[in-house]
């Protein structure tokens, strides 16, 4: 009896043992619990804190669009964000939001905001590959992130982007943020909302869309840049076939209705984009928002631009340079324009995405012997004839002592064969007899915007000017001495067509004497049949000039044709020797082959 109970009460502690180690493991727990709790609350108290401010996020305005136009309307460039105007759900063909949301989000009409189930699937499916490969967003989270946040990814973006989204689920209807997904989600090439992605790619409105175009824009969500049938046709259609099964999946469509979907013609292609022209459309980007000023409509900018031969323009330049590499030349810049200054071509380097400094009107580069047009149309004007004589024997101004090229002196020479011939001793003599102030006052009355300096090397193209100005310059000799002011525009529209800009055509002013104009073009002439513009030569007209600067660090050749001015520069950003490249080499060519693509 006395052992039955000593048992009975060593069980008895046994078990109040046992009992006093779960209530301090559930204590434990609940403390764990607790602790979890008043941190990952803190924490979404935290991110709920800092979220932006959504009545500003909704109401922030954008960049407004500049699209850029050529001459024949084709689109050159498109800055800042093309949007459209609104589009509701309902207002399209049923198949454009089903194509969207049996892709992105097949559930949406089920979950508030997360859905469970997709998210975890997406992260069974991450685990399985151990890689990101299936995202489980809600399209409510989408409109989230693109309307209020950034696309950074973070624990506290995800948090907010979900705080986010049950708010939106209780702010709105589903149809409601379904339209601020369609009106704001990006689908490639600038483009944002599905009215402009309809114009972009199948030029016609969203409401117009049938059943393969809509499944090609919905399956561009996944991926824009690689999906939009500007970028590649074959993976647009690749990726359609996708979208249109799931819409047979989801039972919206039948796998008869599929079949004729993928036999539906799609809206034009485009081909009226402009091939290059990015230097042009910078320039001319910063003379909109100076015309316009601040703004929030969407504008068309109507260019001067003729698209065949800034497209030849930029090929002959990159073939020439890449083909000169090995005498050490990498850069170039080219411009085009009519005699009244209409540009119709801008250069401004071989490569706009790598490098896109435009070295057509920003950089500063000596011209060399290109500036001495101007010391001999001054002296032209001033009563000179182009056969009057000239020394062209040593001459020392100052302590400085210049020399010829061939380092050989030639006499008496004329005006004609002095610039023919391009000899420095001749000219630097006759610059001090006309003034190099008169020189100066010449070449800025032609358009050169930069600081000349006045010293005894500035007939030798010492001082440095811009590719935009040298083509000006010479513009006056081409029409025949008036003044030219370079421009690009011609009209800008609003997106509704309202006239916000019109040029108007200058007032011809005469800057040079007539008589003058036709002996310097008679000279110039001269330089391209028998002179050291040689491979300038073209089967028609042409006057130009070669320059050089010392140590060949560029090199240049402008002139002009009955109809059209160019100026073409070389060298390196730099300003690195080039080996052997003199205006009258890889420039002439340069130009001669831009100029017989304007006849």
């Amino acid at each position: 009896m006395v052992k039955k109970t000593r048992t009975k009460k060593k069980t008895q502690k046994r078990r109040k043992s046992r009992s006093k180690q779960k209530r301090g493991l559930l204590k434990f727990l609940l403390i764990i619990f607790m602790v979890l709790f008043v941190v990952i609350g803190g924490y979404v108290g935290y991110c709920y804190l800092t979220m932006p401010n959504i009545e500003a996020a909704i109401s922030r305005t954008r960049q407004p669009s500049t699209t850029i136009t050529a001459e024949n309307g084709n689109e050159i460039m498109s800055f800042g964000s093309v949007y459209s105007a609104v589009i509701m759900p309902d207002e399209l063909p049923k198949y454009v939001s089903q194509a969207i949301v049996a892709t992105e989000d097949r559930r949406f009409y089920q979950h508030f905001g997360f859905d469970f189930i997709s998210f975890t699937r997406a992260m069974i499916t991450n685990a399985i590959h151990r890689r990101y490969v299936q995202g489980g967003s809600t399209i409510t989270q989408q409109v989230a992130k693109n309307l209020f946040l950034t696309s950074q990814k973070n624990i506290k973006r995800k948090v907010q982007e979900l705080l986010l989204a049950f708010w939106l689920e209780h702010k709105f209807s589903k149809d409601q943020i379904l339209a601020l997904y369609m009106n704001r989600v990006y689908l490639g090439n600038g483009t944002y909302g599905i009215e402009s992605a309809a114009n972009k790619y199948f030029q016609k409105s969203s409401d117009d869309l049938n059943l393969r175009e809509a499944a090609i824009l919905a399956g561009m969500l996944k991926a824009p840049s690689k999906y939009n049938p500007i970028a590649s046709k074959e993976q647009a259609d690749k990726r359609s076939k996708v979208v249109l099964q799931n819409m047979v999946n989801a039972g919206l469509i039948t796998q008869e209705e599929m079949k004729r979907a993928l036999t539906m013609r799609l809206g034009p292609e485009i081909s009226d984009k402009v091939n290059g022209g990015k230097y042009f459309a910078s320039w001319i980007y910063n003379d909109v928002n100076a015309i316009l000023g601040e703004r929030e409509e969407d504008v068309y900018v109507h260019t001067t631009l003729d698209q065949d031969i800034q497209e030849a323009a930029e090929k002959i330049l990159a073939e020439a340079i890449a083909a000169n590499k090995s005498k050490n030349v990498s850069q170039g810049a080219i411009v085009v324009m009519s005699k009244d200054g209409a540009v119709r071509a801008m250069v401004g380097g071989v490569n706009y995405d790598k490098s896109p400094f435009n070295r057509a009107v920003s950089a500063l580069r000596q011209p060399g012997s290109a500036f001495k047009p101007f010391v001999y149309l001054t002296a032209l004007q001033m009563g000179y004839s182009p056969e009057d004589t000239i020394e062209d024997t040593a001459i020392a101004v100052g302590k400085w002592k210049p020399e010829n090229i061939d380092k050989k002196y030639h006499g008496t020479v004329t005006l004609r064969e002095a610039l023919r011939k391009s000899y420095n001793l001749a000219t630097v003599d006759l610059a001090e007899k006309v003034g190099r102030k008169s020189v100066i006052a010449n070449a800025k009355r032609m358009g050169i915007s930069t600081q000349l300096v006045n010293d005894a090397t500035l007939s030798l193209g010492t001082s440095e000017v811009k590719v935009l100005d040298m083509a000006a310059a010479y513009a006056s000799l081409a029409n025949g001495g008036y003044a030219v002011w370079p421009y690009g525009i011609l009209e800008i529209f609003s997106r509704d067509g309202f006239e916000r800009y019109m040029r108007q055509p200058d007032e011809p002013r005469r800057i040079l004497d007539a008589e003058a104009v036709l002996q310097m073009n008679s000279m110039l002439e001269d330089v391209i049949n028998r002179g050291t513009g040689r491979r300038a030569q073209l089967p028609f007209y042409a006057a130009g000039k070669t320059g050089t600067s010392q140590d060949y660090r560029d090199a240049w050749f402008v002139g002009f044709t009955g109809k059209y001015v160019c100026a073409v520069w070389v060298g390196n950003d730099d300003n690195s020797p080039m080996k052997g490249i003199t205006g009258g080499t890889l420039p002439a060519e340069i130009w001669r082959r831009v100029m017989e693509k304007t006849r």
